[in-house]
């Protein structure tokens, strides 16, 4: 039974490790975007992207597993030329927190590039510089704390999934079954005590992590006051 707790949680730690790593990339990109943009289809794009913490996990979840299903379009498609599944496999359940836990390292990377001064892409500039090295070189090493944030909620959210992982992946040991997955099923069984472990141990995660981004946001606030 201990090695099953071992198994499970070093499974969840490994889905929101890989999937923060996924995200960090996509989440700058995107950012940086949405932080050009100056048309109407901002407004489309902020919106898909914000559309994951609104709507209830399971209606994502069902979704993407119809997408992911070997009888539709993709899923055939990965079957077939690439022998790879996504529905109820580990894979699936990184591209779906990949995509659930989007906004929370998106928004806090957008709101720091909208707050740095103009200036510093104008010097960029006028020194020659691209943007792909303005964006690396210049802005980002001055956002250090809103990466930071946006990688330790994005971990934090993953490891709270429910809804998602439990309608993409199931509860397969050792491949989808994550600590989330794991309490409730504990507890359905009346097995409290295994479920009391798993749910300790997120709560332990989930404090740490909060205290992580409480300290980021007052560094960040302090230090943008001196600045001021």
């Amino acid at each position: 039974m201990q090695q099953e707790f071992l198994q499970t949680m070093l499974l969840t730690f490994k889905l929101s490790l890989l999937t923060t790593l996924i995200l960090l990339p996509i989440g700058i990109m995107l950012a940086a975007l949405l932080d050009s943009l100056r048309c109407k289809l901002v407004i489309v794009l902020e919106s898909l992207i914000w559309m994951p913490l609104i709507l209830p996990p399971s209606v994502l979840g069902f979704y993407l597993l119809i997408a992911f299903n070997k009888h539709n379009v993709l899923g055939a498609f990965l079957l077939e030329h690439f022998s790879f599944q996504l529905a109820f496999s580990f894979h699936g359940l990184v591209v779906a927190s990949v995509i659930f836990s989007l906004p929370f390292m998106v928004n806090p990377i957008k709101n720091a590039l909208a707050s740095l001064p103009q200036s510093l892409k104008e010097a960029s500039y006028t020194l020659g510089k691209g943007n792909l090295y303005t964006l690396f070189f210049v802005l980002l090493p001055n956002i250090k704390g809103a990466l930071l944030l946006g990688c330790v909620t994005s971990f934090a959210h993953t490891i709270g999934e429910f809804g998602v992982v439990m309608m993409i992946g199931g509860s397969r040991m050792g491949e989808t079954k994550v600590a989330s997955i794991a309490i409730y099923e504990e507890a359905e069984s009346l097995n409290y005590g295994l479920a009391h472990q798993y749910a300790l141990s997120l709560s332990a995660v989930s404090f740490l992590s909060l205290c992580v981004i409480f300290l980021i946001m007052r560094r960040y606030f302090d230090r943008h006051l001196r600045i001021i």
